[in-house]
């Protein structure tokens, strides 16, 4: 692996884009220019975050500047998650078996369902009343 070598990959989850670059290093994770620490409101959403790297056991070999859009987050998190573990996989091959048993690697799709006129909601319809 050469010293000076970028991994880029893009992460998405509801309506969260992540643009997620690792860089060789001591394992440093910036989000929008902040410490992930500092972003991230919730501890276990950091955990959710960098469980990949620890997966390949890499979480103090590369640093990771992510660029996060849209959504909450939650959606923002899993969005990262995605980016981190398609960037590990560019970086090395050998770790897309590991990631995809643990389920790193499969996109979740489901973002949320468009109002219908006549309802309230997705499908909430109004309350009925009889009389």
């Amino acid at each position: 692996m050469a010293e000076k070598t970028k991994y880029t990959a893009i992460g998405r989850r509801k309506r969260s884009v992540a643009k997620v670059t690792l860089t060789p290093g001591k394992g440093n994770i910036t989000v929008n220019g902040k410490d992930v620490k500092d972003y991230m409101p919730y501890e276990t959403l950091v955990m959710d975050l960098v469980q990949p790297l620890e997966l390949v056991e890499l979480k103090d070999k590369y640093d990771v500047n992510i660029v996060v859009k849209g959504g909450g987050f939650s959606g923002q998190t899993g969005a990262i998650r995605l980016g981190i573990a398609r960037a590990l996989m560019l970086a090395n091959s050998d770790n897309r078996g590991i990631l995809k048993t643990n389920g790193m690697i499969t996109r979740d799709a489901r973002i949320k369902e468009r109002k219908k006129y006549g309802l309230k909601k997705a499908r909430r319809a109004p309350q009925f009343s009889k009389r």
